[in-house]
């Protein structure tokens, strides 16, 4: 099972030491070895972001970061593949004993991407799956 983990550092202005992204660099490589990561990065600051919402009118509303609300501000994530919600508990406690802070939401996935642009055709027209949606990586 996918399962996306989503990780809130809890301060925006706090970079990892070069210690830390050594051995963040050591449990993605080690993680990526052993199958259960399928994807990770990390996001940069939200002064470079934007929040878009739309009302129940269709009126959009723009707002530039940076965001005054750091402790939900997500940092990055990471697509991991855990055989049950328990394994995809313990394997986010790993990463978080290695960032050494922060919090992670882990969130199951649907069972196939909704679209997976490695998967689409050359002509840029995506394949259906079951669910009406682009179809997932072989």
């Amino acid at each position: 099972m996918r399962y996306m983990a989503l990780y809130k550092p809890g301060t925006e202005n706090d970079m990892p030491t070069e210690k830390e992204m050594a051995a963040v660099g050591q449990l993605i490589e080690e993680m990526a070895k052993a199958g259960t990561l399928i994807l990770t990065d990390g996001l940069q600051s939200s002064s470079k972001g934007a929040r878009v919402r739309i009302d129940s009118t269709g009126k959009f509303t723009v707002i530039d970061g940076p965001f005054t609300e750091t402790k939900e501000l997500v940092g990055g994530y990471a697509i991991i593949n855990a055989k049950s919600k328990a394994e995809a508990i313990e394997l986010t406690k790993r990463f978080l004993k290695t960032m050494g802070r922060g919090e992670s939401e882990i969130r199951l996935m649907q069972d196939a991407p909704a679209f997976d642009a490695a998967s689409a055709p050359p002509s840029g027209k995506a394949a259906q799956n079951p669910r009406g949606k682009a179809a997932a990586r072989a």
